[in-house]
């Protein structure tokens, strides 16, 4: 299944998408593409999207996943991304938060932040948890996905690495977060590590990439951050991003207002942002 929450921010509505493209409105069975109804798509995979409301019109679509509780970022998981932003190959997982407050849906506007002179894109691949997973083995940590979808790590490279403190700082401003258009369900993505992944700024291809070459794939993941903390239904790993981002141009290029970033994961959707200032 194709999920999305559609509306207002602040009031969407979940929806699915139909084999023929519509998009049928959710709300007069579940609440919310959130928590518990992440933890049993059984349900949601037992109804039969054509006896529901059709939703006229291009309504905003909003974060595919609502009430997330961690919103989780892995660092440097591409080697050749290592690479260009000088650093090592971790030996182990970099793990950050990005505040929940960061999440935006597919198409809204990226707010470069006051100060700001070195945002960047980051095209990743988003793990949305389905069964609490703790302590988990690698074997069955992809029982523990509810699907998976695109995020653009929005980062400010100054705010991230050159002030002292975490990392976080430069990776949660407000719109660095934009998750969607769909949370696809896992049934539907054979191999989360087989998937071709592409971002263009302004039209010019900047990162062209493939899961395949992740350091640490999902299923790594999963139970690796499994063994810190309970991962709870409808939260977010992000897992990091291929080359081609910013800061690793020569010279290095950053967003400006006005700037388009065009992203998309085969078979999970595109997403579209407008860069503008926060006035």
């Amino acid at each position: 299944m194709k999920l999305v929450r559609f509306g207002e921010a602040g009031a969407e509505k979940p929806g699915a998408i139909d084999e023929d493209g519509n998009l049928r409105d959710l709300s007069g069975v579940l609440e919310d593409i959130a928590g518990d109804v992440l933890a049993d798509l059984g349900r949601l995979k037992a109804l039969d999207l054509s006896t529901l409301p059709v939703v006229e019109g291009k309504p905003r679509l909003g974060p595919c996943v609502g009430g997330v509780g961690k919103f989780i970022g892995i660092g440097l998981n591409y080697s050749d991304h290592a690479a260009e932003a000088g650093m090592q190959v971790p030996s182990e997982p970099v793990m950050f938060m990005k505040a929940t407050s960061a999440m935006s849906g597919p198409n809204d506007p990226i707010i470069i932040p006051r100060g700001s002179q070195k945002t960047d894109w980051e095209l990743e691949l988003g793990v949305v948890i389905g069964k609490p997973a703790k302590y988990v083995n690698e074997a069955d940590a992809l029982d523990h996905v509810a699907g998976y979808c695109v995020i653009n790590d929005v980062s400010e490279r100054a705010f991230q690495i050159e002030m002292e403190g975490q990392w976080c700082k430069g990776k949660g401003c407000d719109s660095f977060g934009p998750t969607g258009p769909y949370l696809v369900t896992a049934d539907q993505v054979p191999d989360p590590q087989n998937l071709h992944m592409w971002l263009d700024l302004n039209g010019a291809r900047m990162q062209d990439g493939s899961t395949a070459t992740m350091v640490y794939g999902v299923a790594h993941l999963v139970s690796y951050l499994s063994r810190f903390f309970t991962l709870h239904p409808g939260d977010i790993i992000s897992t990091g991003t291929p080359p081609g981002v910013g800061m690793g141009q020569k010279p290095p290029r950053f967003l400006k207002a006005g700037d388009v970033v065009s992203l998309g994961i085969d078979g999970l959707g595109e997403q579209r942002q407008v860069m503008v200032d926060d006035d």
